[in-house]
């Protein structure tokens, strides 16, 4: 089973992902800031993160180049999951690691789409 942590401030949009996730057999687990990921990534290195941009403690830019700087043996594959359409965000999302990005509001086919296309669905 394929693993993703969702990283986001918003309770609500953990619980979507979650339910979207866990419908395509994800094991998931949450995390409410950049901080508190990359905690987990040091547990725990998933398949999948499913990344928010603006959160509290550490951004998501910030968790991306934390995330960089670990010498982990499979990096996991990151989805930025954001309101952040302009295409300065998204090409420096791109250029920092990130290998997909999706719009919120989301749905379960925008999602397994994304994640078809990084090779974990």
């Amino acid at each position: 089973m394929k693993s993703c942590l969702v990283v986001d401030d918003s309770k609500v949009i953990r619980k979507v992902a979650r339910h979207i996730l866990e419908g395509l057999d994800f094991a998931v687990a949450e995390a409410c800031d950049g901080q508190e990921a990359l905690d987990a990534c040091h547990e725990s290195v998933p398949d999948v993160v499913l990344l928010d941009w603006n959160m509290p403690v550490m951004s998501g830019m910030e968790f991306l180049q934390a995330l960089n700087g670990l010498n982990l043996p499979n990096r996991p594959k990151i989805v930025f999951c954001t309101t952040e359409n302009g295409i300065a965000h998204i090409r420096a999302a791109i250029d920092a690691g990130a290998d997909e990005y999706v719009m919120k509001p989301f749905d379960r086919d925008t999602l397994e789409g994304k994640l078809q296309l990084v090779g974990v669905a």
